[in-house]
């Protein structure tokens, strides 16, 4: 579908991602916001953000809309996502944290519109997670695998969605079960570290926007893959760019890595 058509409705259209997606939406020539929405009791309802009211009501947040983007908490996906079926609405989901529970929901209503979920949107972090899997492919299980990931101190999720879906990357290139070999906490444990494990270490604090790095640490060397985010910029492109894809597609459950032909 040509951006001229390009409907969005967003949903968290309050919050830092929400704010960022209307100054991206702008970079697209004849793209236009149909819709915005927040969850009941936010200060932002009622506030017009371009041509909308910011509403509570996600049918009328979504009527009209060509694609949704939602960009919230984890206990509001349920609903928004319950919302896109109804109306039949391709979503752009970049809310993490979700449990097995949830993304098997998920999973279910991508049978019916389209769907790209993913732990992270920028264009870069994508990358990241195919040299990611690439390099865990070439390299045995004598490289130790940690993932260090970064955050603002009002990150709620740890690891953040991104450390693991680099978790997942890598296990898949090792072609193990990432549920397996996966360490997430250290403390009073009085062994040496487990061959094949991937560990995780996390930062929360100031304003980090989003810093990932996987070691891959074999004796006498190591090699590093990095992505730094600076700007929120980045996550929003790199959703409105989902969006742009997602609406020529038939049901599914699609990655970024479809929306960037990198599968």
């Amino acid at each position: 579908m040509a951006s001229k058509e390009l409907r969005v409705a967003i949903l968290g259209a309050g919050g830092r991602m929400g704010k960022t997606l209307l100054t991206a939406l702008e970079e697209i020539p004849g793209a236009v916001l149909s819709g915005a929405a927040e969850s009941a009791g936010s200060p932002s309802l009622g506030q017009s953000v371009r041509s909308a009211t910011i509403t509570s009501d996600l049918a009328q947040a979504l009527r009209g809309a060509t694609v949704a983007i939602d960009f919230t908490v984890p206990q509001a996906t349920q609903d928004n996502v319950n919302a896109c079926v109804a109306a039949g609405c391709p979503l752009v989901l970049g809310t993490t944290g979700h449990d097995e529970v949830a993304r098997e929901k998920i999973a279910a209503a991508a049978q019916r519109i389209p769907l790209v979920m993913a732990p992270n949107m920028s264009l870069g972090v994508n990358l990241l997670l195919k040299l990611a899997e690439l390099t865990a492919k070439s390299l045995d299980a004598e490289y130790d695998i940690e993932i260090f990931e970064a955050h603002h101190r009002h990150k709620k999720d740890s690891p953040s969605g991104t450390a693991l879906g680099l978790g997942e990357a890598v296990a898949k290139g090792r072609g193990v079960a990432f549920k397996e070999v996966a360490e997430y906490a250290r403390h009073g444990v009085t062994e040496p570290r487990r061959k094949g494990a991937i560990g995780f270490s996390v930062f929360r604090g100031g304003d980090v926007i989003g810093d990932h790095t996987v070691t891959f640490a074999g004796i006498g060397e190591r090699i590093e893959l990095t992505h730094r985010a600076s700007d929120r910029m980045a996550f929003a492109r790199g959703a409105l760019k989902a969006a742009q894809w997602l609406v020529s597609q038939p049901p599914g459950l699609y990655s970024m890595q479809d929306v960037l032909g990198l599968k």
